[in-house]
């Protein structure tokens, strides 16, 4: 029985092909969402760990059959994925075969105007992925000015984060995504219709910031480090340069890849183990995927396969 499915999984035979599930395999799909991934992955017979702080996701995924009976194959883990080394030594597990993580938001959450990720339908001004804590609301209306112009500029790379900090901050109270949207438009005189929308930026800004996205990812990332053991696989999609960049930044650190020195500035101690190798190129989606699935454009695959080098200590 094949549980119902409201998005497309983003690159999903490519992760497949870089995780290599074999059957009695224990795989993490640390961003179960509606569960494209792990659908795949209970087919060729692995038995999936899925995380999720979304309780939506939990919920749906408990209906599953494979979520049932007393040896499920599919194990529900209503945490954030940075929490992974803790929810799986609780379950009785110290080492897996695969993990994979789709980072951001996920194509339901978007699809879902009271959830108020997205513009295209106007809702409460929401964003948190848990449901719970505080919310893009609280942040635009009670943070200092100077805040959220960095929050614009770090998360959302906009060049005029001040000008959309000051017009935010004068616009105040703001309590749904059309009134948002339509603040940053009037700041940064958009035209309707001409070029991208630059609400986007803002929007993504401002999601990362409240659910804590860029931190979630390199602990999920470190916590992979310690959870792999030797030749277990890791692939991790993201979909934008902030994500990407970390992912690539951790991989290449791990395999002993980044700058380290040189013959006029040799390295002051021997370079540990790598811990990764098997790095994979930035994987993207092909034309007719995109064709297929609009939002797989800005998604890239990285692999990298774990090494018998023991985890750094701070790992985790």
């Amino acid at each position: 029985m094949t549980a119902p499915a409201p998005h497309i999984p983003v690159l999903l035979d490519e992760v497949i092909e870089a995780l290599a599930p074999q059957p009695g395999d224990v795989i993490i799909d640390a961003t179960f969402g509606a569960g494209g991934y792990t659908r795949a992955l209970l087919d060729a017979g692995a038995t999936v760990h899925a995380f999720d702080r979304d309780p939506d996701a939990i919920s749906a995924g408990q209906q599953w059959p494979e979520s049932q009976g007393d040896a499920p194959r599919l194990v529900l883990h209503p945490r954030r994925f940075s929490e992974m080394v803790a929810s799986m030594a609780e379950a009785g597990i110290a080492q897996v075969d695969g993990i994979t993580m789709d980072i951001g938001v996920s194509s339901m959450q978007l699809d879902q105007a009271e959830r108020g990720f997205a513009f295209s339908s106007n809702g409460p001004l929401d964003m948190t992925m848990s449901q719970s804590g505080p919310t893009a609301a609280d942040f635009v209306n009670e943070a200092d000015q100077e805040d959220i112009a960095n929050v614009l500029y770090r998360y959302g790379e906009e060049r005029q984060s001040r000008r959309v900090a000051r017009a935010i901050v004068a616009a105040r109270p703001l309590t749904t995504t059309g009134e948002l949207a339509d603040v940053v438009r009037k700041a940064l005189r958009y035209k309707s219709g001409v070029g991208k929308d630059p609400a986007t930026r803002s929007f993504q800004a401002i999601r990362i910031h409240v659910n804590g996205e860029l931190d979630e990812l390199e602990a999920g990332l470190n916590a992979a480090e310690q959870l792999l053991g030797e030749g277990g696989r890791l692939a991790v999609v993201s979909f934008h340069s902030l994500e990407d960049r970390i992912v690539k930044t951790f991989l290449r650190d791990a395999a002993n890849m980044n700058p380290r020195g040189s013959r006029h500035l040799p390295e002051a101690r021997t370079a540990p183990s790598p811990r990764f190798g098997q790095l994979s190129k930035a994987i993207r989606p092909s034309a007719a995927e995109i064709a297929r699935n609009p939002r797989a454009r800005s998604s890239t695959l990285r692999a990298a396969t774990r090494t018998a080098a023991p985890a750094r200590e701070n790992a985790a």
